[in-house]
């Protein structure tokens, strides 16, 4: 069944901070361990990991919004220190000592089990028609943990959202690192100081921004136009819409519940005080 977009948006909102525990410093101590040279290798081998052995481009391609020349610096690099498969398992592992560790008492709770179980019902539903890399998510074991569970639930459904988001993008002709400083500007900060792409060389991000303007996105001072606020709302709006299927398989009691489950999770998992 159709759920409204409000709802839709508001479980993207709550399984956002659970599937990112897997960047977070316990997750990056499992890949360092096992012989990665920093955060970056860990995130291209784990998140990279379920399309095995593909070269840099074809990586490049899927994540989409990373400058050129990004991926290679890791891809095929992390290939010599260990198997996709490890990757997976590593992954795994850190994801969810990282969210059991933020969540504390939650770990054991009915609740969390309920929303594992909603969450990969709609997570092994959805669509994979144009969705590379939530298909080779798809394709790997569910884990029996609860909490290895609620993670590999939440962040296959992330992955088929940000599939879609891509789609968007393309859609609106609108590039990787563009797709970043329109990000930065929803945020109200200016795209030289936005981390994921603050240490791209001043010369091309400022080429990036004159190509936003020239097309009337940003103005002279570097913020949103109109237009351009307005393709960034439409392109999350389209997000939305995309992402909306994976859900279909719920009924209208079961995502409500599944919304009051992942509440308390999503609040501990945006806090590392545990």
């Amino acid at each position: 069944m159709s759920h409204p977009q409000a709802r839709i948006h508001r479980v993207f909102e709550l399984i956002e901070p659970i599937a990112t525990v897997t960047f977070s410093e316990i997750a990056n101590e499992a890949f360092l361990a096992v012989g990665m040279r920093n955060y970056w290798d860990g995130y291209f081998a784990g998140r990279a990991a379920p399309l095995g052995l593909a070269p840099a481009e074809v990586v490049h391609a899927v994540f989409y919004n990373f400058a050129d020349g990004e991926v290679a610096r890791h891809i095929p690099w992390v290939w010599g220190k260990l198997t996709p498969e490890e990757a997976i398992a590593v992954r795994e592992q850190g994801s969810t000592a990282a969210l059991r560790h933020r969540i504390g008492d939650l770990a054991n709770s009915p609740g969390l089990v309920r929303a594992a179980e909603l969450a990969t019902q709609a997570a092994l539903s959805a669509p994979t028609e144009g969705r590379a890399l939530y298909a080779g998510l798809r394709a790997l074991k569910i884990p029996e943990n609860p909490v290895a569970k609620l993670w590999h639930a939440t962040t296959l459904l992330r992955e088929h959202r940000g599939d879609g988001h891509n789609a968007a993008l393309v859609a609106h002709g609108i590039s990787g690192t563009e797709a970043h400083v329109l990000l930065a500007l929803s945020l109200n900060m200016p795209a030289e100081k936005f981390g994921r792409i603050h240490h791209l060389p001043k010369a091309q991000l400022a080429a990036v921004v004159d190509g936003l303007r020239d097309r009337g996105l940003v103005n002279a001072e570097g913020g949103f136009t109109n237009a351009g606020r307005e393709i960034k709302e439409r392109i999350e709006a389209l997000t939305d819409v995309l992402a909306a299927p994976a859900y279909d398989v719920l009924s209208e009691e079961e995502l409500d519940e599944l919304i009051e489950e992942l509440e308390p999770i999503a609040t501990a998992a945006q806090s590392d005080e545990h």
